[in-house]
């Protein structure tokens, strides 16, 4: 189930196997939006998992298995496949383009919320509740919670110049599947979208290329934006590196508060250990001029001997 309340277990038959998806309401796990997620996905052609049987008011959906070929398993931590990063981020940045340049009509479902800039500073705004007291041992003040908040909305005006579309929010290599056996973008398999929300175009290719759960050369990144960007000649490239350093501080903000807040409410800490990637990453954002207010909101409030992993209460 990864950082969500939702388990999974696999289930062996005779016709092949399948996938029993358990997600707690008592949990505040909705099924429904996997379900509504999965069904349009396949209907764009790409490769979600189908769904079987929903058993809504219980929260249990029986799925299409997949597989275990996640881009996680092939690619290992520095020890895996390593000829088949290339073709696998590419597939990845394929289906980002393929599903991009389709109408907005088309590649996001009726009655898709929108990703609002409430939604980003809410999320943003993890930081301040769940990192920053962790690392200070107190809650920062009414002052310098509000000047964070103020950061966000001309900096998230910028990021929307990128056009709108279907954002998938959680697209990294834990959630990516290789289908050797299906053509064309259809090979790259599909999970965890269930919190899909009509958004900034860019969202996605930050998701994929500045994963906070897994190294990956600046060479390849930046051959992996070259070919998103060769897809889409309108674009224009300093608008395209703004939107990517915004909303990859924005993200890289809101996981710094997820892997607190697992490590401390939930006791999960093995998110821990990508912490010093996330500041890594979120480092490199701030080297965008646009960036520079929250630069120095971060070098007063959170100065670089305090961008460590938190430790458990006392």
């Amino acid at each position: 189930g990864d950082a969500s309340f939702r388990r999974y277990a696999r289930i062996a038959g005779r016709d092949g196997g399948l996938v029993l998806m358990d997600a707690p309401p008592r949990d505040c796990e909705d099924v429904g939006s996997f379900v509504a997620i999965a069904r349009h996905l396949q209907g764009l052609g790409y490769s979600a998992p189908e769904v079987f049987a929903v058993d809504a008011e219980n929260g249990f959906l029986l799925l299409e298995d997949l597989g275990e070929a996640t881009y996680t398993r092939i690619l290992g931590d520095g020890e895996g496949d390593g000829a088949m990063e290339e073709p696998l981020y590419n597939l990845a940045i394929d289906l980002l383009i393929d599903l991009h340049r389709r109408p907005l009509d088309m590649a996001v479902p009726e009655k898709l919320p929108a990703y609002t800039d409430a939604c980003f500073l809410e999320e943003a705004m993890l930081l301040v509740d769940w990192y920053l007291p962790a690392m200070m041992g107190e809650t920062p003040s009414p002052e310098a919670r509000e000047a964070f908040a103020e950061l966000w909305p001309p900096l998230l005006g910028l990021a929307r110049a990128s056009s709108q579309t279907l954002v998938l929010r959680d697209y990294h290599v834990d959630n990516l599947l290789h289908l050797p056996n299906r053509d064309g973008v259809g090979a790259c398999g599909l999970l965890d979208f269930q919190d899909a929300l009509c958004g900034p175009a860019a969202y996605d290719v930050v998701s994929l290329l500045g994963d906070a759960r897994r190294d990956i050369a600046p060479s390849r990144v930046e051959a992996m934006k070259v070919r998103y960007l060769a897809a889409f000649p309108e674009l224009d490239p300093q608008a395209f590196a703004r939107a990517y350093a915004i909303l990859g501080a924005q993200r890289n903000c809101k996981i710094l508060g997820i892997f607190t807040r697992l490590f401390r409410r939930d006791g999960k800490a093995v998110y821990l250990s990508h912490i010093p990637r996330v500041w890594r990453l979120l480092e490199e954002n701030l080297c965008a001029r646009e960036l520079a207010p929250l630069r120095d909101w971060l070098d007063v409030n959170l100065p670089a001997p305090l961008r460590n992993v938190p430790e458990a209460k006392s």
